[in-house]
Formats: C-alpha cells, structure tokens, sequence
C-alpha cells in the first residue's frame, strides 16, 4: 500500500505570493507533517489537529519539521511545541438544571455565538463577516444544514438579527467560493451539504416580506448553478432512465477526509487491496456520505450493513430532491419579486418536472413510503428509512397518499422518544437506536402540512418530553438521542455524542411553539343549523 500512502502525502508546498491567493487546505499547508500527525493518531479525534493554529509562522515550523523529522523523532511534543489547540468553549459552561429548559437554551446562544472571524495564518477557519451560531462541541463553526433548524430556534427567541447575519455569511460564502461548503473551513470546501439556503431566505421571507427573495436573488441562483454542476467539477445532477434529471450527492475530491483522515484511510486501504484508482473512488463514496449530512448510515451501503460497502452516489435521495424543488420554486419566487417572469416560468416548469420525477421514482404505492431511488440497480433502494417522509414537508406528496405515508411513519418509525432514523441497528450514528432533531421537524412539519396533526402531536410531544428529562438527568442538549431507550445514550460515530448544541435546541423550541399553538387553538363552532327559525306571527 506504499503507493496509496504516498498519494495521500502532499508535497510541502512553497509560500509564493499567488499560492497564498488560493484557499490552502490543511494537507497543502502541512504536507507529510499533516499526514503523519492524522496516522499516527497524535490527537483520538482527527478533527483536533485541522482545527489548530500554528504558534509561529508556517513557513519556520515547516523548515525544523523538515530538519528534525527521523528516528528518534517526538512527533506529540513536536505538535504540543508548534500549534494551539482549537478552543472548545462550550465545555466551560455550568448549566443550572433549575432553570426551565427554554430559559437555558436562550442562555446558550450567547454561549454558542461567534463574532466576526480574523483572517489566521495557517488556520483552517474560512473567516465569516458576520457573527454566527455553532452547534457546540467539536462543532466549531458554521454548519450548513444545521444552522436552518437552529434559527427556527431563534425565531422563537426573536433572535432575528441573528438569523440574518447568518443567511449574509451564507450569501458571503456562496459568492465567495461559488457554493455554500459543508462549514467555514478549508478542507469542506470540496463539499457542501442538504442545501436549506432557500428554506433560510423563506423563513426570513415570512418576517419580512417577499422582498427577501428579490435580495438573496443572485445567490439562490449561484447555490442552484452549484447543484446543477454549472459552476463546479461536480455531478450532482443524476439522469433518470425516462430522460429526466434529479440530484445525488457528490464529493469531487479523491483523498480521505481531513477530518477523519485515519478512518477513511483504514476503510479504503482495506477495500483497495492496492488499487490507487479503487482507493480514490471509495474516498469519494465517504466523502459524498459526509454532504449528505447522514454520516453514516446503512441507507447508503449497498450490503445495508457495513460502510465498506457504501455507494453514495449510486443514490438519489428523495429529501435531497425535496430540497432542490423547494430551491427551484423559491427561486421562481425571486425572478417574479424582479419582474423576470421568463425565468420564473421557466423554474416553476423545472419544479413540476422534478416534483413527477420524484413521484416515479421514488413513491412506493404499496408500502406507502418513498424510498432513494439506486442508480446502478434502477430501482427503489431497499433502505427503509425516516427520510421517506420528506415530501410532506415540501408538498410533492399527492394529497391521497399522506395518510398512508402518516401510518407508515406511525407503524415503522414511532418510538417511545420520537420517530427512529433507520429500521437497523449497525453502530453507525445515523441509524437505529438514534434520532435527530430534523429529521423528527421533517416529520412534524410533513404532517401537519396534509392535516395529520394528531400524529404530528404526538412525535412532538415525545421529543420535546426526551429532551426534557436528558437535560433534566445531564444538564445537556444532546447532537442525537436513543428514541428507542431513553434510559441509554445515542451512540455510533466517528466521535463520542456532542453537546452545545444547535439543531437540538432550535428544533425543541419550535416545538414547543408548535405544541403551545395547537394547544391554544379552539374547536371550531358547531355549524349553524340549516333549519331557518319559524318567523313570528
């Protein structure tokens, strides 16, 4: 495996004036230095080093690297001399388990903010113009799809002005390097995540009206020509066998993860069997799992069990879709809000396609679901999982089936803490035991849309009393939940469950919102009666 290894080995590159112009990445800025540091484990998670900022100048840490590397080499005190590890501020906090559940997450924003970044010499951060939200924990940055149910969240904590300077960091990045990365930072670039840029500028719009659209205009078409792979090397963009086009995820980059450099290093060194070319295409199957947002579950493995089977890209995902229609009917919105009526058209035209596409391909009839759908197999995947109810959220749903799809949710999915990821057990985090707060707003919100609110209660009502009593019995918002066994952590991961944390408190405040409405919303009066009173005489 000498061969793979020396690919994965980035030559130290030399500081010229227009080398510095680009977006270095950890490998090109550390070279050898970096690859040794994430094979020999120097930190338990892969994440702490890319995250450090050097202590002097590159350039000098490079050049005694250079010198006193070979036998006898202390390559942990090299690292402890030579770079600061990254700030977790979060730890530092003392929750008061006293205080009402809401009270604290309102606490923790100010925990979890982050004002303007500098620009840092050998840092990874891609510095943001405007203060941000993190989820917490390792999380030290922005995240792309975390951060739209983490300002549902500050919605309901008015928290408006921070909502947009979050959608401006968004339309920062998007117009800075072409789409919005997986976060702000250099070895994310090659990716992005589920694109909620246009959920964002909608729920902005419902506070400030449709002129929102008209503003976030030339972004929501940037962050579309990314997906539809007019901007990038990417193919994003998946024909269907009767002609018709829908997205998957896709990573264009060949190299293992910086992040989780050891992990997929091991994963694809072991299914190489020293083929360069199968080494490289199974980092990219790990590195599309990680746009996708699920890394890593059985729904993109193509045993449905092991991740050295994955296939991310054979799949074309159904919620995925029902972001990109979502994108191109908010899109639409735009062009009419500047009077364009041509592309409007014209994007209202390419949602309906997508919407049918998505309806076909992905729609089980017969078991009530809608599945990803396999490229290379052409047909519905045999993944069972929470995403299939996805179209409720974005209407693409025909209103017949919601009630179906309700039961299905019910009958597979409900346990006692909420709605479960997937239907197996396999020790990755995005399967079963473990639940996330989207996927159980995807649920809720999907229901409530076709008029399945007692169903909609219900999963809400289980997630927020989970949270509650984990937060009662730890002091913490988790990352993720068992909804299967309260009692017991969630687990699986490349690194041990996170607390902070965004998506979790946003989504249990809109939640509570939710349960608050429905609660105070009165029965309808009885219908008057059609028999007119007899008149007086």
């Amino acid at each position: 495996m000498k061969k793979l290894l020396i690919a994965c080995l980035v030559a130290i590159p030399m500081f010229t004036a227009a080398q510095q112009k680009e977006t270095l990445t950890p490998d090109k800025i550390y070279g050898e230095l970096f690859s040794e540091i994430q094979l020999q484990k120097v930190f338990p998670d892969g994440k702490t080093f890319v995250d450090c900022t050097p202590k002097r100048k590159v350039a000098d840490i490079m050049y005694d690297y250079g010198l006193a590397k070979g036998p006898g080499f202390d390559l942990k005190k090299f690292v402890a001399d030579n770079f600061n590890l990254p700030a977790t501020p979060t730890y530092n906090y003392t929750s008061n388990t006293k205080e009402s559940l809401e009270a604290h997450i309102k606490n923790l924003w100010a925990v979890l903010k982050r004002n303007p970044d500098k620009t840092i010499e050998g840092s990874s951060l891609l510095p943001l113009p405007y203060p941000y939200i993190v989820p917490g924990g390792r999380f030290r940055e922005i995240y792309y799809w975390d951060s739209y149910f983490t300002m549902l969240g500050l919605r309901e904590s008015n928290e408006w002005g921070m909502i947009e300077n979050m959608i401006n960091n968004f339309a920062y990045l998007i117009n800075t390097y072409g789409h919005v990365p997986n976060g702000n930072r250099s070895y994310y670039l090659s990716r992005s995540q589920p694109p909620y840029f246009a959920m964002m500028i909608n729920l902005l719009a419902d506070k400030k009206g449709p002129s929102i659209y008209a503003k976030y205009q030339k972004e929501l078409q940037k962050e579309y020509d990314y997906w539809m792979d007019k901007t990038a090397a990417t193919k994003h963009v998946a024909t269907m066998p009767d002609g018709s086009s829908l997205t998957r995820f896709y990573d264009a980059d060949i190299k293992p993860r910086q992040e989780s450099f050891k992990e997929d290093y091991d994963i694809a060194k072991a299914q190489a069997n020293g083929d360069e070319k199968a080494f490289e295409a199974k980092s990219k199957e790990l590195r599309s799992g990680a746009e996708s947002g699920w890394d890593f579950s059985s729904r993109w493995f193509a045993d449905g069990k092991n991740i050295s089977s994955i296939q991310t890209t054979n799949m074309v995902p159904v919620d995925l879709n029902g972001l990109m229609y979502n994108l191109e009917i908010t899109l639409a919105k735009a062009y009419k809000q500047t009077g364009n009526v041509m592309e409007a058209t014209a994007l209202t035209a390419a949602a309906a396609k997508r919407k049918a596409a998505i309806n076909k391909y992905c729609y089980s009839a017969k078991q009530n679901w809608y599945y990803d759908y396999n490229l290379a197999t052409q047909k519905q995947s045999d993944e069972k999982t929470v995403a299939g109810v996805s179209p409720l959220l974005f209407n693409i749903a025909p209103k017949a089936a919601a009630a179906g799809i309700a039961k299905t949710l019910q009958a597979d999915f409900l346990k006692p803490g909420g709605v479960v990821t997937t239907l197996k057990t396999t020790g990755q985090q995005w399967d079963a035991p473990n639940g996330w707060a989207p996927l159980q707003w995807m649920a809720v919100k999907g229901l409530e849309n076709y008029g399945q609110k007692e169903l909609a209660k219900d999963i809400a009502g289980r997630w927020v009393a989970l949270n509650e009593k984990v937060y009662k019995n730890t002091g913490k918002m988790m990352e993720k939940y068992n909804v299967e066994n309260a009692g017991l952590d969630a687990g699986g991961g490349e690194y041990k469950s996170q607390d902070g944390f965004g998506w979790t408190n946003g989504v249990y405040l809109a939640m509570k919102a939710k349960l608050l409405q429905w609660k105070n919303i009165k029965a309808p009066p009885a219908p008057a009666s059609k028999v007119q009173p007899a008149k007086l005489q």
